[in-house]
């Protein structure tokens, strides 16, 4: 048998109603909290599973905290890796409110999900200023007052950042709370280039080392192998080298010897010493001068925004053979060292060096915090995390692929355009993980490096 027809059991009006009530009550005694739909960006085509999505909208929406003696879940978990934070809210927020001014929103993005809150979507909590991540929509609490219902019940956990998600709401409080977290790269950037200059000093008398020669280049060299040249007889300078090595398929040997002094009173051609502990034949041999006066030794003073080796060119002697040289780089940029590799000949005094100053640098304008930054000659793309103008240090996040030392990085938004000159390996940064931490203090009180501590091996 139905039931009586003359009891509604919940007419429109009376829902509409409840629903009035409802929106006033969370207007009253509720707070306003940021609603941020997830987009997402790229999903893998197998399991259909979320490799990258951003976070590019907020919506301010009233919520009733369901939270009256603090955050729930568990808590603060001190564990071997460090603190983690598993804090949980629940948020009560108006079933109309929303389908009346983000569902639009939702639906005209495109959006498989847009009549309710969705499960992966955000909300930031400005009294902890803290990002939320949806976990559950309950749609059925309270239980069909008057045959319908009239409120979402989210439950959410703090949110867990990844560089696979991107925040750019264009809102400081909310992106600024994961500004610190994340993958991590530090970019240092040139401003301007400053040419490096260079002076050299004759040798003291005749008898010097003018080049050394590579008879041959040997194999399973490891690093740079030193070079020991006999010493002159008494009352001279001992002429001194360095090695350059070179590897193909991690198969590496020596690829040139330079002089870094060339000494003086050597009466007759001294030996060539390539000494390594893993290196296997490479040879050299040197030739001496003992008419004129040729180069001694060279000091550098380096210069900055150096992005390859510079040419160097010494001045001609009157009559004799020009010396000649290469220039080393370091890796900030800056001339570390000339390296002779013929130390001339026939100059009665120290000649000039001219080294070519560094290619164009671009450095100009302020970057601005979560503005897209590409290198304009790789393509690479990453987000700004902060910028330091004073020391021209840039940190990023998001690093699409590899950016190139030389190349000009822009803003896309600010439009400031500077020159990379060194880029640091990433860093994970979380404010409360602590593995760095725990794996030194556990280093300095169990030793591994002779014995199993817990084991019979």
């Amino acid at each position: 048998m139905a039931v009586n027809p003359f009891f509604l059991h919940g007419s429109e009006s009376e829902q509409r109603l409840i629903q009035q009530l409802v929106n006033e009550q969370l207007s009253m005694y509720g707070i306003d909290v940021s609603y941020i739909p997830q987009t997402f960006v790229r999903k893998e085509t197998i399991l259909e599973e979320v490799s990258s999505s951003q976070f590019t909208d907020q919506f301010t929406i009233e919520a009733y905290l369901g939270n009256y003696d603090g955050y729930s879940g568990s808590g603060d978990i001190l564990s071997k890796f460090g603190m983690q934070l598993k804090d949980e809210v629940t948020l009560i927020i108006s079933k109309e409110r929303f389908e009346d001014f983000i569902s639009p929103f939702l639906l005209s993005s495109g959006q498989d999900v847009y009549h309710r809150p969705r499960e992966g979507d955000l909300i930031y909590f400005p009294l902890g200023r803290r990002l939320f991540e949806i976990k559950f929509v309950e749609h059925e609490q309270p239980f069909y007052q008057l045959g319908k219902t009239y409120v979402y019940e989210l439950k959410c956990e703090l949110f867990e950042y990844s560089d696979r998600s991107i925040i750019d709401t264009t809102v400081d409080s909310i992106d600024e709370t994961l500004e610190d977290f994340g993958i991590i790269k530090t970019l240092e950037l040139y401003t301007s280039g400053v040419g490096a200059t260079a002076s050299s000093v004759l040798n003291s008398s005749s008898g010097y080392v003018s080049t050394i020669n590579l008879i041959n280049d040997g194999y399973n060299y490891s690093t740079s192998p030193s070079i020991l040249i006999d010493s002159p007889p008494s009352g001279g300078v001992q002429a001194t080298a360095v090695a350059i090595s070179s590897c193909v398929n991690n198969n590496c040997s020596v690829r040139n010897v330079y002089i870094t002094n060339s000494g003086a009173g050597y009466t007759s051609i001294p030996n060539v010493l390539i000494s390594d502990t893993t290196g296997i034949g490479a040879t050299a041999t040197a030739e001496i001068n003992t008419s004129y006066s040729g180069i001694g030794t060279i000091t550098v003073y380096g210069g900055s925004g150096y992005t390859s080796a510079p040419n160097v060119v010494f001045d001609a002697p009157a009559s004799g053979t020009r010396a000649t040289g290469i220039a080393i780089i370091d890796a900030s940029g800056s001339v570390s060292s000339i390296y002779i590799s013929n130390s001339g000949d026939g100059y009665t005094s120290a000649p000039g060096i001219t080294i070519d100053a560094p290619s164009t640098i671009t450095g100009s304008g302020t970057f601005i915090f979560n503005e897209v930054l590409t290198g304009e000659t790789s393509g690479t793309t990453s987000r700004v995390k902060s910028w330091d103008p004073t020391n021209s240090i840039l940190e990023v996040k998001s690093v699409s692929g590899d950016y190139l030392v030389g190349e000009v990085l822009k803003g896309a938004t600010s439009g400031a355009r500077y020159t990379l000159g060194k880029f640091n390996d990433p860093v994970y940064e979380d404010k409360y993980e602590q593995n760095d931490e725990i794996q030194t203090a556990s280093t300095s009180i169990l030793d591994f490096t002779e014995t199993n501590l817990f084991g019979n091996y």
